[in-house]
């Protein structure tokens, strides 16, 4: 009866692996076309990449939506430079919804000078009419380590 248990539970888990196998996928892609997108920005490329409803929390308090986000980004006023993650995990908590955590290392120049930090956030990602979009962004900037 356990090795029967063992072998539901082993062909459950590789189920649930494969389905959402492919949606990590997707979602690890569609982040790698949004930093992409941020670093060169073009207009057409960030509003298909963010949701309509973007809520973008900075590191410094500062709130963009959409449109004000695609503007600092089109016109220069933040330039991200450099964009790594240290750590990044995916977590499907409901249908059409991808919680990415982790650590980013983020350079960016903006009016106000040089930005060099190691951030910890939280993004969300919405399946919109079959594609991933971009929804929330909410991150703090860690410590340096001492070395």
């Amino acid at each position: 009866m356990k090795t029967l248990l063992a072998c539901i539970a082993v062909v459950f888990t590789f189920q649930v692996f494969a389905e959402e196998n492919p949606k990590l996928a997707a979602v690890q892609a569609a982040d790698k076309d949004r930093i992409a997108a941020m670093q060169s920005p073009d207009r057409d490329k960030l509003s298909a990449i963010f949701s309509d409803e973007l809520r973008y929390a900075h590191s410094n308090g500062v709130v963009d939506t959409k449109a004000s986000f695609i503007d600092i980004l089109t016109t220069g006023k933040t330039k991200y430079v450099g964009y790594d993650y240290e750590e990044q995990n995916f977590t499907f908590p409901a249908p059409g919804v991808a919680l990415m955590s982790g650590r980013a290392h983020v350079k960016a120049v903006t009016a106000t000078g040089e930005m060099d930090s190691v951030l910890s956030f939280l993004a969300v990602w919405r399946e919109e009419n079959g594609k991933w979009r971009f929804l929330a962004w909410q991150s703090c900037k860690l410590p340096a380590v001492a070395k």
